[in-house]
């Protein structure tokens, strides 16, 4: 480990902007951009629910990573374990994170070792839109591994745009504030040719993560410090956009490592003295490599997609003292990812797509007795979608073939499945301002590695997840020409089953886990966000959009091993009731003021609904307020973002025994060229 760094293969990505210095292409925007549209179009007209958060929204939320932004997507439960550094990952609608596939640019971002990916790793310097589905996207040409979960969330890169007579962007930025927190950035854009451009996005985090927070007891109520919660993170991107034989073309190179320290839970109100010599430590390292070619001809389209993803953990923990010494365990995990998508236009009204996928997986550690798997995913995905007068429907149907193979045992074996998907969108009236819409969607999850293979907790034959998923809404979205220049509501309610849930709840700290199952899962939830658009006087526009969610997650098991049919009827662990969230946005010519709440209800911890597992309702208050475009030496513009975060100081926790920052505050400085 004397070898690790923070700063890997930085010039590899340098160095693949100038091996594309003399290619000839022509730039065009990639197939990520013209899927969505306009952003009011798509989400009113859409047959599934669909919520978007552009680059502008982005900006006014507080947000230091992609995790700190989804908290503001109605019906997603995040889970945060508590400054810069801790582990943050997503639910929606109670199916479980392994359940949400998070695609960069249309290609699966995966862990196959723990189903969970952490979306804390992802910065928002270069990310142009995030888009959250509930069922699946209605477009046809994708890979077919975009049929293959719950719901979707697509993380769009942004796309150079040059003014005219000028062939490059320069954007530097700085963030510093609270627990010590520097996060210098540098985003480069470069049209290298009239035909083609390239972008370069570095990033470096580090922070302390030392915070207060309150500690009480019968006897005592006092102010501690959370310890051992600091990081240090490097992140580079190269993209390079263009057009191959009259196609469009995206590469991708992704690098990011990180060493951060696991905090302890704090267990009894009592606080167990760590530091980062003494407590629990991550190191993670993650690099792949992703390219599209997308093509047109006439009536047929086809997309090829490839990546190759190596992603390295070490864990250490210096309280677990073995023969040879302390604690340390390494994880190395491959992917290799193919794909390729075919689209065909019967009629000007009905489409057709076929997809085939092949993915390998493969996991190495060095644990004792470790099995070694290796996981061969086959997708195949059939789709149609057929538009007549008001009406459009869309169905898929995916067919699933996965062999795991482990090197101690005969592994998971053999698994096969079929899982079909409809959706309709109905237009009632002949003005379009108003829709109705409606999907089912079956899908399973097979376990995860850690789930199957990890030493003393895996279980080889642990079934999969079997989820059926039924929504129906409305949508009304109108334009006006007066004062209120927009306004849209949409409701949903949906009725979700999981057989054979896999719950997965952290044991002492971050990397630890334990694993168990819950015969049933019945969720019943109603979905409604509200978006309205101000104009008082010009120049100045207000924007307001409210989320409220609804939501019973009950455990409806009925099988009495190991007593799981007590907790028949109540709450699953983390699943409130009811959420919510206000997001104000109020822009003058330059300046800018933000204001958020985020509202989470009463959870349980626990499967068992009782007061020892009971966590109370917990809220915060932001505030932002920035000016943009300041002239600074000519063509060099400045940004500047003031931020105060739970302004009201608000003591919670988003998982139990893990207590989050209170009040604090910081300062986004950005120069443009």
């Amino acid at each position: 480990m004397n070898n690790y760094s923070l700063y890997p293969s930085f010039w590899l990505v340098l160095f693949t902007l100038f091996l594309t210095r003399n290619v000839s292409a022509q730039t065009n925007k990639m197939d990520t951009v013209s899927i969505y549209g306009t952003k009011n179009n798509l989400t009113i007209q859409s047959a599934v629910p669909v919520q978007i958060l552009t680059s502008n929204e982005l900006k006014g939320l507080n947000s230091l990573s992609v995790a700190d932004a989804t908290r503001f997507l109605s019906g997603v439960q995040l889970k945060d374990y508590g400054g810069v550094g801790g582990l943050k990952t997503i639910n929606v609608r109670s199916m479980g994170s392994s359940h949400t596939q998070v695609l960069l640019d249309g290609i699966a971002v995966g862990n196959m070792q723990n189903g969970q990916v952490d979306l804390g790793k992802y910065s928002l310097e270069n990310i142009e839109q995030i888009s959250l589905y509930n069922g699946d996207r209605q477009a046809l040409l994708q890979p077919a591994k975009s049929f293959a979960s719950a719901s979707y969330m697509y993380l769009q890169s942004k796309t150079p745009q040059f003014k005219e007579g000028k062939d490059y962007n320069l954007t530097a930025g700085l963030k510093h504030g609270s627990f010590d927190l520097i996060n210098p950035s540098l985003l480069v854009e470069r049209k290298i040719n009239e035909n083609l451009n390239a972008t370069i996005s570095t990033e470096y985090i580090q922070a302390s993560g030392k915070y207060k927070f309150r500690l009480q007891d019968p006897n005592y109520d006092t102010v501690a410090y959370r310890e051992n919660a600091d990081i240090k993170a490097f992140r580079a991107e190269s993209i390079i956009n263009g057009k191959w034989l009259s196609g469009d073309w995206r590469s991708h190179v992704y690098i990011y490592s990180s060493d951060r320290g696991l905090p302890d839970a704090i267990i009894a109100n009592r606080l167990k003295p760590t530091s980062p010599e003494t407590g629990q430590r991550q190191k993670d390292r993650n690099i792949f490599f992703q390219s599209s070619y997308r093509k047109e001809l006439n009536r047929y389209s086809f997309l090829v997609n490839a990546k190759y993803a190596n992603d390295y953990t070490y864990y250490l923990n210096p309280n677990i003292i073995k023969i040879e010494g302390p604690l340390e365990n390494n994880f190395r995990q491959q992917e290799i990812f193919l794909s390729f998508a075919n689209q065909y236009k019967v009629t000007r009204q009905w489409g057709l797509s076929l997809s085939a996928d092949w993915q390998w997986n493969k996991l190495n550690a060095n644990l004792d007795d470790f099995a070694y798997p290796t996981r061969y995913t086959t997708l195949l995905a059939l789709a149609s979608q057929y538009k007549v007068d008001r009406v459009t429907f869309q169905s898929s149907l995916l067919a699933t073939l996965i062999q795991d193979h482990a090197k101690h045992d005969a592994g998971a074996g053999v698994k096969r499945r079929l899982s079909p998907t409809f959706s309709i969108s109905w237009q009632p009236f002949t003005y379009q301002d108003f829709r109705i819409r409606a999907f089912y969607k079956n899908i399973f999850r097979m376990p995860t590695f850690n789930d199957l293979y990890y030493t003393d907790i895996g279980n080889t034959s642990l079934r999969p997840e079997n989820a059926n998923q039924f929504n129906v809404g409305a949508t009304y979205g109108k334009s006006l020409a007066k004062a209120l220049k927009y306004f849209s509501i949409q409701a949903d309610v949906y009725y979700n089953t999981i057989n054979d849930k896999i719950i997965a709840s952290p044991a002492n700290n971050q990397f630890r886990w334990i694993m168990y199952n819950l015969d049933r899962v019945e969720t019943k939830g109603v979905d409604v966000l509200a978006k309205v658009v101000y104009q008082p006087f010009k120049k100045a526009n207000i924007t307001m959009g409210l989320n409220y969610t609804f939501e019973e997650a009950l455990d409806m098991t009925k099988n009495q091993e190991n007593h799981q049919a007590f907790n028949r009827g109540q709450q699953i662990p983390y699943i409130p009731k009811h959420s919510g969230s206000l997001i104000v946005q109020m822009d003058y010519r330059s300046f800018r003021l933000n204001y958020s709440f985020l509202y989470t209800g009463e959870r349980y911890s626990q499967a068992a609904n009782r007061a020892d597992n009971y966590l109370q309702p917990w809220y915060t208050h932001d505030i932002s307020i920035g000016k943009e475009d300041l002239t600074f030496t000519g063509k060099v513009k400045l940004n500047l973002m003031l931020e105060m975060n739970n302004f009201l100081n608000q003591p919670y926790e988003v998982v139990k025994n893990f207590p989050m920052p209170g009040r604090n505050f910081r300062i986004r400085i950005s120069f443009k060229y």
